[in-house]
C-alpha cells in the first residue's frame, strides 16, 4: 500500500510541475517574441524597388504605395497580385518578372505578424 501511495503522489507531482513550467514557458515566449519582417527593415525597401516608379511615388491612377498606412491598407490586394503569375490580369510587377517566391512569402509573414511598422 505504501508503494502505492509513494508513486501516485511522485507522478502527481511531476505532472503539477510539467503543467506550471509548461505555463511558463509559454507566457514568456509570447511576450518577448519579436516580428521577424517589418515594414521599414524588409517592405518597403522591396515597395521601393518594385514598385517604382508607378506607385513609388504615386503616378497617375496607381495605388499610392509611398508609405506605411499605403501599403498596410492595401496589403491583400498587394499579395494577391504579386502571387499571380506573368499574363495574368492584375499582374504585378506589371512589364517585370515575377518576384521570387521568398519576397512574396515575407510579404505574407509580414501581414500574418500584423503588419508591424518597426
Amino acid at each position: 500500500m505504501k508503494k502505492l501511495v509513494g508513486l501516485s503522489f511522485s507522478v502527481l507531482a511531476a505532472a503539477l510541475s510539467f503543467c506550471t513550467s509548461s505555463k511558463q514557458t509559454a507566457s514568456t515566449t509570447d511576450v518577448t517574441k519579436k516580428p521577424t519582417v517589418t515594414y521599414l527593415a524588409d517592405i518597403q525597401p522591396i515597395v521601393s524597388t518594385h514598385c517604382a516608379p508607378c506607385h513609388f511615388p504615386p503616378k497617375g491612377n496607381k495605388e499610392p504605395l509611398d508609405n506605411y498606412e499605403d501599403v498596410k491598407a492595401e496589403i491583400d490586394d498587394i499579395i494577391a497580385r504579386i502571387e499571380l503569375n506573368p499574363g495574368d490580369k492584375g499582374f504585378m510587377p506589371a512589364k517585370h518578372p515575377k518576384l521570387p517566391d521568398a519576397t512574396i512569402q515575407m510579404f505574407k509573414t509580414w501581414k500574418a505578424e500584423g503588419t508591424p511598422e518597426k
